[in-house]
C-alpha cells in the first residue's frame, strides 16, 4: 500500500497531538484536586456529528455500489481479478466492523485525540485500497461501474480531508490548553507558602553515669544443729 505525503505530514500532526494530550493530561491529574475536565463545546460535537453522518453515507453508498460491480466480467487477467476482489472483500470487511467501532468510540469521546486518529487512519487506509479499485474499474469495468465508485471516491476524500482539518484544529486546541495549564500549575506553586525548614536537635550533654550497683556478698549457710545422744537406759537390776 502506497503512503501519500499528506498522509505522512498528518502522521507527524497525529503524534504531534498525542503527545500534547499525553502531556496535557499529566498536567491536569497535577493540578488542584477536585477540578472537574470543562465539558466538550456544543460547536465542537455537533460538527462532528455532521461529520460522522457524512461517513456513514458515504460507506453505505461505497457498500452498495462494490456490491454492484462485477468483477468476473472486466476485460482483464485474471490475477487483477483476483487483487481487484481481495480489495474489495477487505474494504465491505472494513465497512462492516472496523468502521463502525471506530465511529462508536469517537462518539462517545468526540475531542480525544486516540479516537480522532484511529478514524482517521482508518479513512485514510479505505482511501488508499479504495482508490486502486476505482483506477481498475475505470481501466476494465463499465462505464457505470466506474462512475458509481467514483462519486464515492470523492466523498471519502471530502470526509478524509475533513478529519485530517479537525486533527489539525485538535493540535492547536491542546497547545493552548498545555500553555494555560503549565501557567495556571506556575501560579499555585509561586503561591503556595514554603515547607517549613527542618529543626535538627543537636544534643550534646552527656547522660548522668548510673550509680555502681554494689553486689551483695551471700550469706554463709547456717551450721547444720549438733545431735544429742538419746539417753541411755539403766541397768537392769
Amino acid at each position: 500500500m502506497s503512503i501519500s505525503r499528506s498522509s505522512l505530514s498528518l502522521c507527524a500532526i497525529s503524534s504531534f497531538v498525542l503527545l500534547l494530550a499525553s502531556e496535557t493530561a499529566a498536567l491536569q491529574t497535577s493540578g488542584p484536586p477536585g477540578a472537574a475536565q470543562p465539558p466538550v463545546p456544543y460547536a465542537s460535537v455537533s460538527e462532528l456529528n455532521g461529520m460522522l453522518v457524512q461517513v456513514k453515507q458515504t460507506a453505505q453508498s461505497m457498500q452498495a455500489d462494490l456490491e454492484k460491480t462485477r468483477i468476473d466480467r472486466w476485460k482483464t487477467d485474471s490475477s487483477t481479478k483476483r487483487q481487484t476482489q481481495a480489495n474489495v472483500d477487505s474494504i465491505q470487511r472494513n465497512l462492516q466492523s472496523a468502521l463502525p467501532d471506530t465511529i462508536t468510540q469517537l462518539s462517545n469521546s468526540p475531542e480525544d485525540v486516540g479516537a480522532s486518529f484511529k478514524l482517521y487512519r482508518n479513512l485514510d487506509a479505505l482511501y488508499d485500497v479504495f482508490g486502486s479499485v476505482v483506477e481498475s474499474a475505470g481501466a476494465f469495468g463499465s462505464k457505470d461501474e466506474f462512475q458509481a465508485l467514483s462519486n464515492d471516491m470523492t466523498s471519502l476524500e471530502s470526509v478524509r480531508r475533513a478529519f485530517a482539518e479537525r486533527l489539525q484544529k485538535l493540535a492547536s486546541a491542546k497547545e493552548e490548553e498545555l500553555t494555560r495549564l503549565r501557567a495556571q500549575i506556575k501560579t499555585l506553586q509561586a503561591a503556595a507558602p514554603p515547607p517549613p525548614p527542618k529543626k535538627i536537635v543537636v544534643d550534646d550533654t552527656e547522660p548522668p553515669k548510673k550509680p555502681a550497683v554494689k553486689k551483695k556478698k551471700p550469706k554463709p549457710a547456717p551450721a547444720p544443729a549438733e545431735k544429742t545422744p538419746p539417753p541411755s537406759s539403766p541397768p537392769a537390776k
